[in-house]
């Protein structure tokens, strides 16, 4: 069995190898930037220590992997341009550093070469890994979208944007390790409670995410502190401090939700504020230790020893008590 960090290593190392050989270079020359940003690489790590968890040789299942990297970085890349943020993982977004047009060509590129690594794999495995990955594909763009529709409603309710967490994150998370499982050719039945851990796993790890993008640290986060505030993303946080906040703070929320000219570091330092007057933290983390607790329930029932699995949850854990 290899450790996290020996399977994030191999995924570096096959990153940083993959060739770009192609034209016109200012097509390739963003993506091969984008996949140079570092970062933990969480699904294709995820996807081999779900396929090292029934067989050694990783290196068979590493360009499907890659390939769920290059699709994860695209969606970012796109991200970044629709909210128009400046830095990604401290460094220059795509469409600060070259322009917004660049941007869509490279990302458009960047999902080709994903299907593209993907495919390689087996000749009885390409079925079902190419359907788990398009489903995923498209669930990730109807989380998107729903994410774009939430940003114009001040009534969107916690069900609904825990189902699009799940679409927009969650399901990439719970695919990389249910291919790790296909690649292996694992039962079903442990690929799908595979599948169901990364989904609890990613639910969790987005509400972090969302909790740390008010709470954290710029240098350690990697991008602006408060940016969900500045643009009125509807998050667990912000859902439930409009449920819950009393009369006068909810006044004053729903000024700065409307405002359309405001100081931005008043504005995150005000509503910043309201979160902790009622009690939004305290709610963002029970409800992160819950999904946690789902996943470890997920997790027991792949039917394999704990020793087995052990790596996979020590990642897992790692995940929950992230910084960035």
């Amino acid at each position: 069995m290899y450790t996290a960090k020996e399977i994030l290593d191999k995924v570096n190392e096959a990153l940083s190898s993959l060739p770009y050989d192609r034209k016109p270079q200012g097509l390739y020359a963003p993506i091969q930037y984008v996949l140079s940003l570092g970062g933990k690489r969480i699904r294709p790590v995820l996807v081999l220590m779900a396929y090292n968890l029934y067989k050694d040789d990783v290196e068979t299942a590493m360009l499907p992997a890659l390939g769920l990297e290059t699709y994860h970085n695209y969606t970012l890349l796109h991200d970044d341009l629709m909210d128009r943020a400046d830095v990604r993982r401290g460094k220059p977004t795509v469409h600060r550093k070259w322009n917004d047009n660049t941007a869509i060509l490279s990302g458009d590129a960047m999902l080709v070469l994903a299907y593209q690594r993907m495919a390689q794999c087996s000749a009885s495995q390409l079925p079902a890994v190419m359907n788990l990955f398009t489903e995923t594909a498209l669930e990730i763009q109807e989380g998107q979208q729903y994410d774009l529709e939430f940003e114009s409603r001040n009534d969107v309710k916690e069900e609904e944007y825990i189902e699009m967490i799940r679409l927009k994150t969650s399901v990439l998370l719970a695919c990389a390790l249910k291919l790790g499982a296909i690649l292996a050719d694992a039962p079903l039945s442990d690929a799908d409670a595979l599948y169901d851990f990364g989904e609890q796993i990613g639910l969790a790890f987005q509400l972090q995410d969302d909790y740390l993008d008010v709470y954290g640290d710029f240098k350690v986060f990697g991008k602006r502190i408060g940016g969900d505030i500045l643009c009125n993303k509807k998050t667990y946080m912000l859902i439930n401090a409009l449920l819950l906040a009393k009369k006068a703070q909810k006044t004053e929320l729903e000024t700065w939700l409307s405002a359309t000219e405001y100081n931005e570091e008043e504005k995150i330092a005000a509503v910043t504020r309201l979160y902790d007057e009622i009690g939004i933290p305290a709610l963002a983390q029970q409800k992160i230790q819950y999904y946690y607790k789902q996943a470890e329930q997920s997790l027991a029932k792949v039917n394999l020893p704990d020793s087995v699995k052990q790596p996979l949850w020590q990642l897992a854990q790692g995940l929950l008590n992230r910084q960035n």
